[in-house]
């Protein structure tokens, strides 16, 4: 027998037809059944004149019957299942065919979908005004199971979880409660004096969103205020203005992010939301005193666009889906290496975004938490105060996690944290600022990590870079100079022609050449002769060993399959593979 066959009691007798039940007197019920005298009974009309609440209600408190009795007679007197909701087994989907409120409401649940009609637990079966309502609203024939009330309450806190009432407190609070700054009302509430500003800090994000600018740099200058916006990965100048107005807007920037406008002496990190047309930024501020006034740099992150998904970061299809094997693992270390400014937090968000479900606890530990994950518990780290990586990440270690995100291994003892918790059952991925992915375990030996402890949670290490993509509107063939073709002789040797391309330089990509950029990746993955390797402290045996696991799969040969596909030019990705030279 099914679990939901033991949890229902099959009427006693023939069973009539599905349909509306009979009118019947609850209290007429129990006394025929002789669960109740008819003096009890008169006694309880008594009462219920005085308190007007039902008769039921009022035999359970009296302690004359209880629920599970009254439920079984009601069953018994209408020849209808009596069902134990402690072990039946519910089905999501058909208990949220009537709606939380409508359940609530007449104190009922939909248990099976049978096809032709739906089996409905009521608390009260003998209301026909409740019958009648959940026929029309689920537009379906009914046929009805007696429950008892406790019980039935009981599931629909467990089911529902309260949800409607829940998201409706939570949506009227999110109106109330907005804090993106809106540039319409910071004007008007400006005066006349503070009005240009803001309209000048307006058509500044503007600009910047419009060419997808990821900073804004505001830099006070001996001869003037120079504003310039970074796009992939390079500073383009926006303006040169007047040197005075650089403090108006430093003083409003610092307002907006509410942070003292009369310190000047010291550096301030901030961070505030603008509305912008149809979408919403998150600006992360940074002010710095220099020689001729506050420096001001701002991070653009768009909050509508959301977190980029796996397999649309650039990752080659064998190597993703190994990665994706590796996040499948419930321990072990993981890291994103590369420079600042390389992508390395986009595939990190991306990795947890793809492993974020309602069965993993998952906590990030960030300095600054750049994108907010829905149902991931992200902590923002504050050395004024204290409160560090490590401090953080032992406090997370209490929180009984399954998946971690350190931001940044930047020292030794916060390195150690997260290597030991990889090694007592915790997935932690993590960053940190290496070349490539061979040197990345010594770097962390040089930090001082034991070498039993590299050896033993090291799982992998993706190490990447970001090149610019070469504008559509304008690319065309390009021949390689001298030095490129050197280049390529000693990657490839001199037997294959690379049909290279670049971008002449239009409007569309504001005469750059380039439009839009994509990582390139490379990864090492621990295997027992690496991990050997590793435990000794031998970097030349590690080194060959790993460089002879990558082959042909390095930074440098991604890059240059990208200038096969016509993507990227060979000069960026010399630009890689330089930066990767010894």
């Amino acid at each position: 027998m099914n679990t939901a066959a033991a949890a229902i009691a099959k009427p006693a007798g023939p069973r009539p037809p599905a349909g509306r039940p009979e009118k019947l007197r609850l209290g007429d019920v129990l006394v025929q059944q002789r669960l109740i005298s008819q003096e009890q009974l008169q006694q309880t009309l008594e009462l219920q004149q005085q308190t007007g609440k039902k008769v039921g209600r009022l035999l359970i408190e009296s302690g004359v019957i209880t629920e599970e009795l009254l439920a079984d007679a009601l069953a018994r007197q209408l020849r209808v299942p009596f069902v134990n909701l402690k072990t039946y087994p519910f089905r999501g989907d058909v208990v949220k065919l009537l709606q939380e409120s409508a359940a609530r409401r007449f104190r009922a649940l939909v248990l099976e979908d049978k096809g032709d009609s739906l089996l409905v637990a009521m608390a009260d079966p003998l209301d026909l005004f409740a019958y009648d309502e959940i026929t029309r609203l689920l537009k379906r024939s009914i046929s009805i199971a007696a429950v008892p009330e406790s019980q039935l309450a009981l599931a629909c806190d467990r089911l529902y979880r309260r949800t409607e009432e829940i998201s409706g407190l939570a949506r009227a609070l999110e109106k109330d409660l907005g804090d993106a700054v809106d540039f319409g009302e910071l004007s008007a509430s400006a005066g006349a004096e503070g009005a240009p500003v803001v309209r000048l800090l307006q058509s500044l994000f503007e600009d910047a969103t419009q060419v997808g600018a990821s900073d804004i740099h505001i830099e006070p200058l001996e001869s003037g205020l120079q504003i310039r916006v970074r796009v992939d990965g390079v500073l383009q100048t926006q303006t040169q203005a007047e040197k005075r107005i650089g403090a108006a807007l430093a003083q409003r920037i610092k307002l907006m992010a509410g942070l003292d406008i009369s310190e000047k002496r010291l550096p301030q990190d901030g961070r505030f939301s603008v509305r912008l047309k149809d979408q919403t930024i998150d600006v992360r501020l940074s002010t710095m005193p220099s020689t001729y006034g506050e420096s001001v740099v701002m991070r653009l992150l768009s909050l509508d666009g959301g977190v980029r998904q796996l397999d649309r970061i650039g990752m080659p299809p064998a190597m993703l889906a190994r990665f994706r094997q590796l996040l499948g693992r419930t321990s072990g270390l993981i890291l994103v290496t590369g420079p600042t400014g390389s992508g390395k937090t986009t595939t990190l968000y991306a990795a947890l975004a793809e492993l974020n479900s309602s069965e993993l606890k998952m906590i990030t530990v960030e300095d600054p938490v750049e994108y907010r994950l829905p149902g991931i518990t992200q902590v923002q780290v504050n050395e004024k105060i204290e409160l560090s990586f490590a401090k953080v990440l032992r406090a997370t270690l209490r929180q009984d996690p399954d998946v971690i995100l350190v931001g940044e291994m930047r020292d030794a003892e916060t390195a150690e944290i997260g290597l030991r918790a990889a090694i007592t059952g915790h997935l932690v991925l993590s960053t940190l600022h290496t070349r490539d992915a061979a040197s990345t375990p010594f770097r962390l030996l040089d930090m001082g990590v034991p070498p039993f402890m590299v050896a033993t949670s090291l799982q992998a290490v993706v190490a990447q870079r970001l090149v610019r993509l070469i504008c559509a509107t304008c690319a065309e063939p390009h021949e390689p100079d001298a030095q490129e073709r050197a280049w390529l002789s000693g990657l490839v040797g001199s037997g294959e022609h690379v049909h290279a391309k670049r971008g002449r330089g239009c409007s569309a990509c504001n005469g750059t050449g380039y439009s839009g950029r994509q990582g390139v990746y490379e990864m090492l993955e621990m295997d027992a002769e690496l991990t050997q390797s590793a435990s000794r402290s031998d970097p030349a045996a590690f080194l060959q060993t790993a460089r002879s696991r990558m082959d042909g799969q390095t930074l440098t040969h991604q890059a240059l399959e990208l200038v096969r596909q016509g993507r990227t030019s060979l000069a960026e990705a010399m630009r890689v593979g330089y930066d990767l030279e010894d």
